[in-house]
């Protein structure tokens, strides 16, 4: 049993060729994940099934990647526009306001949260993914910076960013109970609730 899953732990560590990944969102923005297969992601990004088959055990892993890939992304963007901001506690909170803004806006994790939120199910309740593990591992950072310029409340950073990353993920895939509000209301709440929680 361990062996086969770290077998499947080694194979979904690889890295995955973007082309394999972009033919893997246009699959399941098309048909869905579950109907989604490997043979049709090979198909769309031009390899053959085993090539494919060697990278991944399943199509869930493939599209867990991509949306670790697409968080990149959006972090990453994010970060960028806060740079400038003076403290860190005031970068860590435009960048949560910003990914909590954009995410819920991919086509792709509307697309699985439409029609496949169960595939997301494990990492709310059970274990931490990829894609949260990314996450946690900016916020951590930032967090350290707010320490080291007085601007965060001392605490273990490990702590603080998993908790931060558990705080704010409602916004990220339940924005359906936020319907009928403001959206800019809601924005204004969230900045203000992360940035006092943060405050020394």
């Amino acid at each position: 049993m361990t062996s086969q899953r770290h077998n499947i732990e080694d194979r979904a560590a690889r890295e995955i060729p973007e082309a394999i990944l972009d033919a893997t969102r246009a699959a399941v923005l098309a048909v869905g994940v579950r109907r989604t297969t490997l043979t049709d992601v090979a198909r769309r990004a031009g390899v053959s099934r085993m090539t494919v088959y060697r990278l991944v055990p399943d199509v869930n892993t493939l599209i867990l990647e991509l949306m670790t890939r697409d968080l990149g992304a959006v972090l990453l963007a994010a970060e960028t526009a806060a740079r400038r901001r003076r403290t860190a506690r005031s970068r860590l909170v435009a960048v949560v306001v910003e990914v909590c803004r954009r995410l819920p806006r991919e086509p792709l994790l509307r697309r699985v949260l439409d029609v496949d939120p169960e595939l997301l199910l494990p990492y709310l309740t059970d274990r931490w993914g990829a894609t949260q593990r990314l996450a946690i591992g900016h916020v951590r950072r930032i967090v350290t910076e707010g320490h080291a310029d007085g601007s965060i409340r001392r605490g273990d950073a490990e702590t603080t960013a998993r908790m931060l990353v558990l705080l704010v993920t409602p916004y990220v895939v339940s924005r359906g109970l936020m319907s009928g509000l403001d959206s800019s209301a809601v924005t204004a709440e969230l900045e203000r609730l992360v940035d006092r929680w943060l405050r020394p």
